[in-house]
């Protein structure tokens, strides 16, 4: 039995991670342009100046793509591209690459899902504070408008942001990501503030130029899952998986996703976060929470605990448990505990807008590239959703990450999550097996796994 009858199929990407033509036809430049040139920033200086040259061979890639069977592209649009000091001044060769590339999408019969903000912050907003400069939501509202203006003709599905716990926790507060900052509690608090109040503000701007729209936000988490089916455990992960934890707060699914879903912050998280919000927040939530027609997440490990005397125990993942090529564990039960306690929670319907697996892929001597670890860990990802969908979890859609191998941020080429193989000397792209074997999955509606 497959998935529910209009369920999306479909594969991601982002404008960095495959584009390249990084100072090409009037494009500001982005932070990820500035930090990837810092040493020893990125694995072995690696740079997305060129990456899969996707900005010219995006005909190419969308023809393989329908070859392939796939009919949806979640893709993100560069900011300074259209906007190159990222306000003002609109950049027509950007905007009218975007055009080409949409109508590529749609004459080979691909439904593009059009992400807003993918991590290409523009370098001039950047220099003026970014998030934290209490101007920023409505730099990136005027930028919403501007997509919706121009392309909400032919896309009918837009996410916010995408993943603002990395782009807010590993680029500001670890600084292992663009733009390698480390910013104290109480200037990354009021950032992340002003980052969901830039969603809430972008939500209204493409509801008032698109109404029939439909319109997504796209988080990431790692979900707790219970070690057993016993309903202590059961409670105990549902626990942890939306608590606030002091040593990784800005990694907290509800921190993200009570405001803009809720129209509150968590309890635990404002008793350690509160005193750095701006005064009168509360304010805010009501721009905050917008009606969403999907709730998108990335998700690719989880991890187990169990009910203990005190709270939640951790529980350890069997010795030889297998990794992915970037070591995170395969856990594909995440994927059923996730959506489930999600959907509970927040009462929309689930998209799992990244999943994937990043290996060390090669060409073989027949000049094809063999992935049998990949399908075997989209199987049973993909076995677990449907397991959440026949428990009456509301799924909509599944979005493979990536199309493309690309550029991985600061693991730079070093590792392929894609269902195509790039080699980046020449861009020859070769669809893996995993490829062909998706195409099956998709044409039987996930009823076909193995």
């Amino acid at each position: 039995m497959g998935f529910p009858a209009g369920f999306v199929w479909g594969v991601a990407s982002s404008a960095y991670q495959i584009e390249g033509a990084a100072y090409e036809d009037g494009k500001g430049e982005t932070v990820w342009d500035r930090f990837s040139r810092r040493p020893g920033a990125v694995h072995d200086g690696h740079t997305g100046d060129v990456a899969c040259d996707h900005y010219h061979r995006y005909a190419e890639d969308f023809r393989l793509m329908a070859e392939l069977g796939i009919r949806h592209h979640r893709f993100s649009v560069c900011w300074p591209r259209l906007l190159p000091e990222g306000t003002g001044r609109l950049n027509e060769a950007g905007l009218d690459h975007y055009d080409r590339l949409i109508d590529a999408m749609l004459e080979n019969g691909i439904t593009p899902w059009l992400t807003l903000f993918h991590w290409e912050y523009p370098m001039a907003l950047q220099q003026r504070g970014a998030w934290e400069n209490p101007d920023s939501p409505k730099w990136f509202a005027e930028y919403a408008r501007a997509v919706a203006a121009r392309y909400a003709d032919r896309v009918g599905h837009f996410f916010t942001l995408n993943e603002p716990q990395c782009f807010i926790g590993l680029g500001y507060v670890t600084g292992e990501h663009a733009p390698g900052l480390k910013l104290p509690v109480d200037a990354t608090i009021p950032m992340a503030h002003n980052a969901l109040i830039a969603h809430g503000l972008a939500v209204q701007a493409l509801r008032a130029e698109s109404p029939r729209a439909k319109i997504g936000y796209a988080p990431c988490s790692s979900p707790i899952c219970p070690a057993t089916d016993a309903e202590a455990d059961v409670e105990a992960a549902r626990g942890a998986y939306f608590s606030t934890p002091a040593d990784r707060g800005f990694f907290s699914t509800a921190w993200w996703s009570d405001p803009a879903l809720l129209g509150r912050y968590p309890e635990d998280g404002l008793k350690l976060y509160g005193q750095y919000l701006p005064a009168l927040f509360e304010r805010d939530l009501a721009t905050i929470c917008q009606r969403l027609d999907y709730y998108g997440q990335n998700i690719y490990s989880g991890s187990f605990v169990k009910a203990g005397p005190s709270g939640p125990e951790p529980v350890k993942l069997p010795v030889g448990t297998a990794k992915t090529g970037m070591n995170w564990p395969v856990t594909p039960e995440c994927l059923y505990w996730g959506p489930k306690f999600l959907s509970e929670r927040y009462g929309v319907p689930v998209i799992i807008t990244e999943n994937g697996m990043a290996d060390l892929d090669a060409v073989s001597r027949d000049g094809k590239v063999h992935d049998p670890a990949r399908q075997n860990y989209l199987s049973r990802y993909i076995e677990q959703f449907r397991r959440a969908a026949d428990d009456g979890v509301p799924v909509a859609g599944y979005f493979c990450w990536s199309f493309l191998d690309n550029f991985e941020w600061a693991m730079g080429y070093r590792d392929r999550f894609g269902l195509v193989y790039v080699n980046y000397e020449t861009q020859r792209r070769i669809p893996k097996d995993s490829a062909y074997w998706y195409q099956g999955v998709i044409e039987s509606n996930g009823a076909v796994l193995f």
